[in-house]
């Protein structure tokens, strides 16, 4: 096992406790869905969420598959874990059968939680972003990656709509901040689906 596959495979773990806290929340909100008030703005968060897992995951493989590795980068993998672990398990309620009586409103939860999940995926995307200017600064061949116009103008866009949807005093505002950092999100798994279905004809030829 190299070293890389190492700190993936930690990383991976790390992630994939945040995939699973989110899919069970879910799955706890769908068993207790008959004294659920659904909404969509709390489905629409976690399926923001998710698709910010997914792509640090895909991030880990594309920027650190070149980064020297040590135990501080372990760490800093932690802190970027863990942050998206309390973003994850704060994006649904806690539903129980011990509260059956009560009703639970998804859009009244979104409120009350967004600062916190969307100031979690804020932080992990400047964990990253100051570790790529790092990199970038210690190994010349990582500063290809740091010197990435579109990797930055992506950021600003990301780091911009998650602030606002996090911190703005009005909703309308919020909401229109998650709506652009979803579809901004989902028009970039456009992009890979459509790098994904070119290689097709690469695979049939086999």
């Amino acid at each position: 096992m190299s070293a890389f596959e190492f700190f993936f495979s930690f990383y991976g773990l790390l992630l994939g406790l945040s995939v699973a806290e989110l899919v069970g929340g879910f799955a706890r909100v769908l068993h207790e869905r008959e004294r659920i008030r659904f909404g969509w703005l709390t489905p629409a968060l976690a399926l923001f969420v998710a698709i910010d897992i997914a792509t640090f995951w895909n991030q880990a493989w594309v920027i650190f598959r070149g980064a020297p590795f040590n135990t501080f980068l372990l760490l800093v993998s932690l802190s970027i874990a863990a942050t998206f672990y309390v973003a994850a398990s704060v994006t649904f309620p806690r539903v129980s059968a011990e509260g059956a009586h009560e009703r639970v409103d998804l859009d009244a939860h979104f409120w009350a939680h967004r600062k916190l999940v969307f100031g979690c995926i804020l932080g992990a995307n400047l964990i990253v972003a100051l570790m790529v200017i790092i990199l970038g600064q210690a190994d010349a061949g990582f500063a290809k990656v740091a010197n990435s116009v579109a990797l930055w103008t992506g950021m600003a866009v990301f780091v911009a709509g998650t602030a606002t949807a996090a911190f703005a005093p009005w909703r309308r505002v919020a909401v229109g901040a998650l709506a652009v950092v979803l579809l901004y999100s989902l028009w970039q798994m456009a992009r890979s689906a459509a790098e994904l279905a070119a290689w097709g004809p690469v695979f049939g030829t086999g």
